[in-house]
């Protein structure tokens, strides 16, 4: 009789390891909170509330979200995040600012009001409610560079256009002859709002700069 041939064992191939989702938060002192949670989510994040220097140190990235930058400055020293704030910033955790967020990242404000203050993280001068007042709000497609599929639907409320970039600043979009999305190393600004749209390629754009960055 003759000896079976066993046949080897078929090892299956290993399937290709994906990064995890990364944690990122969003500062939760005033403005469109619950919709970027929301975007993050979709984009595959793990979207946390940040209002406390304890949550700040527990998250990878921030998102800053649009309201009115001189409030959300104003609790930021309230709550004791102004200080942890601009030192994880300056220190390379990835940020994405939009709308008041970007006025927060600049490097300074052409039109301040008095007591406002800035995180920094982007060399950029920003003009606050440049595109008009809330009546004057509207909805507008913009090319941004690094954004594949066609044109981001954003959302421009009282928002800020960039007045002037550094050196080591790309201007990733610009909207009627004015800048109007940005970006220096692991900074992320727009004017307007992606978050409103249910367009989350901006926000999956910003993930990949958190796992980047690890």
């Amino acid at each position: 009789m003759s000896t079976p041939v066993i046949p080897e064992a078929v090892i299956p191939e290993a399937a290709p390891e994906t990064p995890a989702a990364p944690v990122i938060g969003v500062l939760a002192l005033q403005g469109d909170v619950r919709e970027h949670l929301a975007a993050l989510a979709a984009a595959g994040a793990v979207a946390r509330t940040v209002r406390r220097p304890e949550e700040l140190a527990a998250v990878e990235g921030l998102v800053i979200p649009g309201g009115e930058s001189t409030t959300m400055s104003k609790l930021a020293v309230l709550f004791g995040m102004l200080e942890p704030l601009r030192a994880r910033i300056a220190d390379g955790m990835p940020v994405y600012g939009t709308c008041a967020g970007m006025i927060l990242l600049a490097g300074k404000i052409l039109d301040p009001r008095s007591g406002q203050e800035t995180l920094g993280g982007i060399d950029m001068i920003v003009r606050r409610n440049a595109f008009g007042r809330q009546n004057e709000s509207f909805e507008a497609s913009v090319d941004v560079t690094g954004v594949e599929g066609g044109p981001v639907e954003g959302v421009f409320i009282r928002a800020p256009w960039v007045e002037s970039v550094g050196a080591e600043v790309e201007v990733l979009a610009e909207y009627g002859g004015h800048v109007v999305a940005v970006r220096q190393g692991t900074a992320l600004a727009t004017s307007f709002h992606p978050e409103l749209t249910g367009d989350h390629r901006l926000h999956r754009l910003f993930s990949d700069m958190v796992r980047s960055a690890r």
